[in-house]
């Protein structure tokens, strides 16, 4: 029997890993840390990893029984508006400092967010600049 689509929110979460640390070139700036190999989904969501730029946390990624949520820490506006153009699900977390949230609802929006993590990378590479 073959599976459509790929809806299970830990599995979701890991090709996300695979895909930030497989992209050397476009994505070598980022690092997943603070991964918890042994994370449980909940409703909620449960946090199994950072993407790292430096030592500054950029994202998380959250997992739940039906899909992953990445929460954007730095520059919300501009992953926000790459995420939404690739037709992913995603709204702003109304706290300080403010956050985008990216709902990964199937293992093929995966490869939708990277869209949002190169804008995270180029915003980061311009403050670097800008410094």
């Amino acid at each position: 029997m073959v599976v459509d689509s790929l809806s299970d929110g830990t599995r979701i979460a890991q090709l996300l890993a695979s895909e930030v640390t497989g992209h050397e070139d476009a994505f070598s700036v980022l690092s997943v840390v603070d991964a918890d190999p042994d994370v449980e989904p909940t409703d909620d969501g449960a946090l199994a990893y950072a993407v790292a730029a430096g030592d500054e946390r950029v994202a998380e990624v959250y997992v739940q029984p039906d899909r992953a949520r990445v929460e954007f820490l730095a520059h919300p506006d501009v992953t926000a508006e790459a995420a939404s153009e690739e037709g992913l699900r995603v709204r702003p977390k109304a706290v300080r400092p403010p956050r985008t949230l990216v709902f990964v609802e199937d293992g093929a929006q995966v490869k939708w967010t990277l869209p949002a993590f190169r804008a995270l990378v180029a915003a980061l590479e311009a403050e670097g600049r800008d410094q």
